[in-house]
């Protein structure tokens, strides 16, 4: 074999040059430094080619300069100004050409209309009413209630109002967490996280409004599987498992059986569990054979179990939860919704706990498409952890300084609870805004 086809060859290519098609292995500095995503990526559109100019001098590419491709044969997108701090590998060679079409060309780009304090507000009767409609929803089906369909649009319908003015703040309140009522939580992120992810996508309000509901009712037919299997602690038996599996023909049978209007979420609800390489479930189906709507309820799905406090597992770090849906990108899940949904979902999400790097510590409460290492930060406590009074929002992204006229830059995240910071608290007394008054809450707060 020739020894040019057994090499990967690395050209660096000033910034000017940089073309679609490109495939990104190194840049001028690390990458942790930059508000890419993940270390290594092919170059898809013109905002790709922006975000490069605008923080590098030069990169380096995978093999010679050649023609660019468009860019729905580009390969796989791996961020435009995002930020995996170097969770994933850098990948030594392009990522194959999908077998299936590629996510659909973004039809609609949604502005926010409103900061996300402002919504936050309404965001809390949405999320409220949407939980009080989840719970009525499992309860009345476990004792044979016809589903209330009317109801269960109205409320998807609020909440997705909610997320198109903007979507930080349903989203902020995903991030909280109760394991008691874990199956009617789930459903309700899950519906919110689909409307969130289809607003990122570009889909019609329409479209929203249908995934939003597919994301609601997903997971109905869990209600005919028994409390003893559903709530077991411990790890499920391969007889109590398959019982478990069943949920999907149950949800199935369940909205086939209420109205003629829901067959979209009679798919979701029938095959979310199916993987791309074929080895879900009920089916085994694979690839182009999974309905759209399904592939991206199985991935939000996944991602908001992992992050959940479930009786047989704690919930782990939004950052763990995505890196696990990068490395199982194109088998489990669609390569093309799993990078658009990393760019979604970012570095620090809405509702995050972030200690910053001069010791003072906050709650993000609104992060930027463009600018996921710099989100708004809502500081509570000093570099001493002491309270801050008063509380005070900090735009990353305009380069704020702190009182040493350091500019803020986030260290790490921490867990709920951390420094007595718990989010529960701060979204009862109100305090979620974008423009801090004082407050002299509790020591706790």
């Amino acid at each position: 074999m020739n020894k040019s086809h057994q090499e990967i060859v690395e050209t660096q290519v000033d910034v000017a040059e940089l073309a679609i098609g490109m495939h990104v292995t190194r840049l001028d500095r690390p990458w942790e430094e930059t508000d890419f995503l993940i270390q290594g990526f092919v170059i898809k559109d013109q905002a790709d080619i922006d975000a490069l100019r605008a923080q590098c001098a030069f990169v380096f590419i995978e093999g010679r300069v050649q023609k660019a491709r468009a860019p729905q044969e580009a390969g796989s997108r791996n961020g435009q100004r995002s930020g995996l701090l170097g969770l994933f590998k850098r990948k030594s060679a392009p990522e194959p050409t999908p077998k299936t079409p590629p996510v659909p060309r973004k039809r609609v780009t949604y502005i926010n209309k409103v900061d996300a304090g402002t919504e936050m507000a309404t965001a809390r009767i949405r999320f409220k009413d949407a939980q009080d409609t989840a719970k009525s929803i499992m309860s009345g089906l476990r004792v044979g209630r016809t589903l209330d369909i009317n109801n269960a649009r109205k409320v998807v319908k609020g909440c997705v109002e909610s997320v198109l003015r903007n979507e930080n703040a349903l989203m902020l309140l995903t991030k909280i967490k109760h394991q008691d009522a874990y199956t009617a939580e789930h459903c309700i992120n899950v519906s919110i996280l689909c409307a969130a992810f289809g607003k990122h996508l570009g889909l019609l309000h329409g479209e929203i409004e249908s995934l939003a509901l597919c994301g609601l009712l997903h997971d109905v037919g869990k209600t005919k599987i028994p409390d003893e299997i559903l709530n077991k602690p411990g790890a499920l038996t391969p007889k109590e498992f398959e019982l478990m599996r069943h949920h999907t023909t149950h949800g199935r049978t369940i909205l086939m059986g209420t109205s003629h209007s829901l067959n979209t979420a009679v798919d979701v609800a029938f095959s979310h569990h199916e993987r791309m390489d074929g080895s879900g479930y009920p089916r085994g189906l694979s690839d182009h054979q999974i309905p759209y709507f399904a592939k991206i309820v199985g991935l939000v799905d996944t991602y908001d179990a992992i992050t959940s406090d479930r009786v047989y597992d704690k919930g782990r770090a939004s950052m763990q939860a995505l890196d696990i849906i990068h490395k199982h990108r194109g088998t489990q899940f669609d390569a093309e919704l799993a990078d658009q949904f990393i760019q979604l979902i970012g570095i620090y999400p809405p509702g995050s706990i972030v200690e910053m790097v001069n010791g003072e510590v906050g709650i993000v409460i609104e992060s930027r498409p463009d600018h996921k290492l710099k989100p708004c930060v809502l500081l509570v406590r000093e570099a001493d952890k002491s309270r801050m009074n008063p509380y005070r929002t900090v735009d990353l992204k305009a380069s704020a300084e702190d009182g040493a006229g350091e500019v803020y830059r986030i260290a790490r995240e921490v867990p709920d609870g951390t420094y007595e910071i718990v989010l529960q608290e701060f979204v009862d007394q109100d305090l979620i805004v974008t423009k801090p008054k004082p407050h002299l809450g509790s020591k706790t707060t």
